[in-house]
């Protein structure tokens, strides 16, 4: 009943922020320090294990390097472990095999699937000797830091990107009114107070300046998904890309759903390959990612753009789509009530300005290796989990 959300603050952690292994804070909605206090219960501090109970039940984090204070929603479970037990340990365990089996059999299920603290207080937890447990909580630190080094990575290229562009401090440059004139909203077929903020206009008009061309000069095939019905879901088979799977930070095909190769042949326009770009049309609308090269063929869902292009660096539009270049263009265009959606019709005349190739690929290898960094720190904390496993089984 307190809670007003605020373009800063103290991070509001919700379970959409927690995934396997780590707290993702680019999207977190925050609140007054004033709120902060009246949650008290639920404050959130550095070596406490957050896990999911509900949504994606079951993912585990370690609160890590928080600087200064942050809380977190009801459906996530705060554990404190006591000084002999390592966080980074019990946050591998909780995410191995065995910590999911537990977290899997006690979920209740009537409008939503949940489980509950009290189902939580009596997993049963492995103990292993001091050099066993340092060893996972080596690997699951290294999983942190490399996975700190991907985000390092990614905003030199995005820094590098708008300063390029002259709209480093953009965000901060925004005005709290504006006069439009009627004629405006004709030509735009639009009244809507939204479409017309003034930040849209200046950027527009900052990107014009540029040498840049509409999205559809770049694009040589599209897709817009297809309706694939969630009973033909499988746990294993070809990989179908919902909108949930698209990250600012490349595809999370963590939890995913699969096709069997009869479903994945259904709609042969809506199947995907490595280095096609998918984009967001309905809800976090305007979310791009890059199929990695390790996901041979996929089929994407309904309400998502597949674009296979042309005369441009993959890399360098992915995070130009995920910049406020395209975020600010997509988020104008979106129309609809409960939930904004956006049609290719209007995506592909938002304008992508172009800079000189040999800052385009510095941009990419940028944001290449940021990739490659996130790749391995996946690995590591595959290596703490797989640690688990074995110490369990032969035990």
């Amino acid at each position: 009943s307190y809670i007003e959300w605020q373009e800063s603050g103290v991070p509001y952690i919700n379970v959409g922020d927690i995934h396997e292994g780590y707290i993702d804070f680019s999207d977190v909605k925050y609140i007054s320090d004033k709120v902060n206090e009246i949650l008290k219960k639920s404050k959130v501090s550095n070596g406490q294990v957050l896990i999911t109970m509900a949504g994606t039940i079951g993912n585990a984090a370690v609160v890590y390097n928080l600087q200064g204070n942050a809380n977190a929603n009801q459906a996530i479970a705060k554990i404190t472990p006591i000084d002999n037990i390592s966080p980074y340990y019990l946050a591998a365990f909780l995410n191995s095999k065995y910590g999911l089996l537990q977290t899997q059999r006690e979920i209740v299920s009537s409008v939503q699937a949940n489980i509950f603290l009290g189902q939580i207080k009596k997993f049963k937890i492995p103990i292993f000797n001091r050099k066993i447990t340092e060893e996972i909580e080596n690997k699951y630190k290294s999983f942190l830091d490399t996975l700190e080094n991907s985000k390092h990575l990614y905003s030199q290229a995005e820094n590098l990107l708008l300063e390029k562009l002259g709209l480093k401090n953009f965000e901060s440059e925004n005005e709290l009114w504006s006069v439009v004139n009627l004629s405006d909203t004709q030509k735009a077929n639009r009244i809507d107070a939204e479409y017309f903020q003034p930040k849209y206009n200046i950027l527009i008009s900052k990107v014009k300046k540029q040498n840049s061309k509409i999205l559809e000069s770049f694009v040589k095939v599209y897709s817009t998904g297809f309706p694939f019905k969630s009973e033909n879901y499988q746990e294993e088979g070809i990989p179908l890309i919902r909108i949930n799977n698209i990250k600012k930070d490349g595809l999370d095909l963590n939890n995913t759903a699969h096709l069997s190769n009869k479903d994945y042949l259904l709609s042969p326009k809506d199947t995907a390959k490595a280095g096609d770009i998918v984009l967001s049309m309905s809800g976090s609308i305007g979310l791009s990612a890059l199929i990695p090269d390790d996901i041979p063929k996929c089929s994407v869902n309904q309400r998502i753009l597949k674009i296979s292009t042309k005369d441009i660096d993959k890399n360098y539009l992915v995070l130009l789509l995920n910049s406020i270049i395209g975020r600010y263009q997509l988020e104008r265009i979106g129309t609809g009530g409960v939930q904004t959606n956006i049609s290719y019709k209007d995506i592909k005349n938002i304008l992508i300005p172009v800079l000189s190739e040999s800052i385009q690929q510095k941009i990419a290898e940028l944001v290449r290796q940021s990739h490659e960094a996130r790749k391995e720190a996946k690995e590591l904390l595959e290596e703490a989990k797989r640690k688990v496993e074995k110490m369990i089984e032969e035990k």
